[in-house]
């Protein structure tokens, strides 16, 4: 199981990555818009604060234009990265001619045919929209676990974004997923529960430590 940042706020890959448990970042066109840099000086900026996985999502429609967009992101962030290409019969067709040389994702998933295609066409992962699945089709986990029953075996894994909750963030592991994606926010949100706070400063209150 891995846990990756969702941002392109450089202060925010900056604090995470001082946690020491979060091993990437994935971005989105709607992400890199809020940032107070432009696309490439944010990516640049990450890839140097991140020391694992960096994600990009394509935002080219057509082959020819996908392709290039491709290339040059790799050339951009390097080894660290991972293209996030949309799940459209077009963006399945770039996976499967650029998956040996660049690790591919599959983004925008609401049906496991979908994934199943993408593991075929060579994907390391699978994405899943939780959250907006469950607004959009009623139920983001059955989703996510139909998703994850059809590529068992096939070397692709399943990478859950869109999670709003501590809460949403275990159902989905539950469910299946290999890996999440979450906001600061819930990042920040999972760490904290209020029953370990009071236990650990009654602890304090009434015991003794080497230092204090």
């Amino acid at each position: 199981m891995v846990l990756y940042l969702d941002s392109a706020i450089v202060t925010e890959a900056r604090v995470a990555s001082k946690f020491g448990w979060i091993s990437g970042v994935t971005t989105n066109p709607t992400l890199l818009a809020k940032s107070d840099l432009s696309p490439e000086a944010t990516l640049k900026e990450l890839s140097e604060i991140v020391s694992g996985e960096l994600y990009y999502q394509l935002t080219a429609t057509n082959f020819d234009d996908m392709m290039a967009e491709a290339k040059a992101a790799s050339k951009l962030i390097g080894h660290k990265i991972v293209l996030k290409i949309p799940a459209t019969a077009t963006g399945f067709q770039l996976v499967s001619h650029l998956s040996e040389d660049i690790d591919c994702s599959v983004t925008g998933i609401y049906h496991p045919a979908q994934a199943v295609v993408a593991a075929e066409a060579g994907a390391k992962y699978a994405i899943a929209y939780v959250n907006r699945a469950t607004r959009l089709l009623g139920d983001g986990l059955k989703l996510v676990r139909e998703m994850a029953e059809v590529v068992q075996g096939s070397g692709t894994e399943i990478l859950a974004a869109s999670v709003k909750s501590p809460d949403e963030a275990v159902a989905t592991l539950l469910a299946g997923a290999n890996h999440l994606t979450l906001p600061f926010s819930v990042l920040q949100a999972m760490t904290t529960q209020e029953l370990s706070e009071q236990t650990f400063k009654e602890f304090n209150e009434k015991g003794r430590g080497i230092m204090y």
